[in-house]
């Protein structure tokens, strides 16, 4: 069971406290939301990487609409695709599309809705470096357990004249189907070379043995704040938040860029979308983008039989694209361009009710 849980226990409850949604929530925002929607609940599971800005944008949301109820659980993007193919939730959260070893896929039509991106973190701690720069083929070798101490020469290599311990690496990765250790590995299979020669992949078995696991991108945060030596990939919200220190990635120009959202938004410039409105910003060019900026989604059925349902979910997934993109950076993700939302608000328009 994802720590969160409902939004009863969510993390990110307290950065929404007070005068922040109450800005967001007036003006422009309730004329946004200003007719009133019947009463509907709404649940959803997936993606830890998007789940601080699904709590925040439920929490908002429903500031102006207090009939709807909103409840998402997380539990890893596989856990949303297979939730949210299986009818058992009325939407869901991913980070990655289906993929051939996802064993429940949608039998109606449905879409992909964009809502933001932000960057995986490569987070350490190793108490006496505070700077720490990593290139492809080294992430890639840390993760393959090909280097396994921090004074390995691949390491040095990467930061000449700074002082690293000899301390042994553990790597701490995700215990269940992730999207985020899709876009990881996407990563990997992209910058690390020979180096890497795993594949990519959203699922445990993707690691080689001697890898410790966490329990979401909240799980992993915690299990590397815990113990000296310890590498793993986290979002930047549960980064950020964990007090996590964040290792400069080399991009696709050679330079080392320091994981932010300004790096995001630079490595979602000019791509374009898919049709079915998939992305990938991984290893994008550009020399202020930072190379780990990951795309996420929540899945939402084109036919919704329940009027009342579909209607909040529409209302809803329309304050996260026009409103609710002034709030992301709060929660430490980045908008999407212009282009992306106007293929998305129309992608959301035709979803029929009742």
């Amino acid at each position: 069971m994802n720590r969160f849980g409902t939004i009863g226990r969510l993390l990110v409850a307290p950065l929404l406290a007070g005068a922040l949604v109450v800005g967001l929530v007036s003006g422009a925002g309730a004329a946004q939301s200003a007719k009133k929607l019947d009463s509907a609940t709404l649940n959803g599971s997936g993606s830890t990487f998007q789940m601080a800005f699904d709590q925040a944008m439920i929490q908002a949301f429903t500031q102006t609409q207090a009939a709807v109820t909103i409840n998402y659980s997380g539990g890893g993007s596989g856990t949303g695709r297979t939730d949210f193919a299986n009818h058992a939730k009325d939407f869901a959260g991913t980070d990655a599309p289906y993929g051939a070893k996802d064993t429940a896929t949608p039998t109606g039509q449905f879409f992909y809705i964009p809502t933001v991106s932000a960057p995986i973190t490569v987070s350490y701690n190793l108490p006496t470096v505070k700077k720490l720069r990593l290139s492809g083929p080294t992430i890639a070798g840390i993760f393959s357990r090909t280097i396994t101490s921090w004074d390995a020469p691949e390491i040095k290599k990467d930061n000449p004249g700074a002082k690293l311990p000899a301390t042994p690496i553990t790597v701490v990765v995700r215990n269940e189907s992730s999207g985020t250790t899709q876009q990881f590995t996407n990563f990997l299979v992209k910058a690390g070379g020979a180096a890497w020669t795993r594949g990519a992949g959203s699922t445990h078995d993707i690691w080689p043995a001697g890898v410790e696991g966490g329990q979401g991108n909240p799980g992993v945060a915690q299990a590397i704040k815990a113990t000296d030596g310890t590498v793993g990939y986290v979002d930047f919200s549960d980064a950020k938040a964990a007090g996590l220190e964040l290792a400069q990635i080399k991009n696709a120009a050679g330079k080392f860029i320091k994981p932010s959202l300004a790096g995001t938004t630079a490595a979602l410039q000019g791509l374009k979308l898919n049709t079915d409105l998939t992305y990938d910003p991984i290893y994008a060019p550009g020399a202020k983008a930072y190379p780990i900026s990951a795309p996420t989604w929540v899945l939402a059925y084109a036919t919704q039989s329940d009027a009342a349902k579909g209607a909040a979910l529409k209302g809803w997934l329309t304050y996260i694209l026009g409103d609710g993109q002034k709030l992301a950076k709060t929660v430490n993700y980045a908008a999407l361009p212009k282009s992306f939302i106007k293929k998305a608000l129309a992608t959301v328009k035709k979803i029929t009710v009742g």
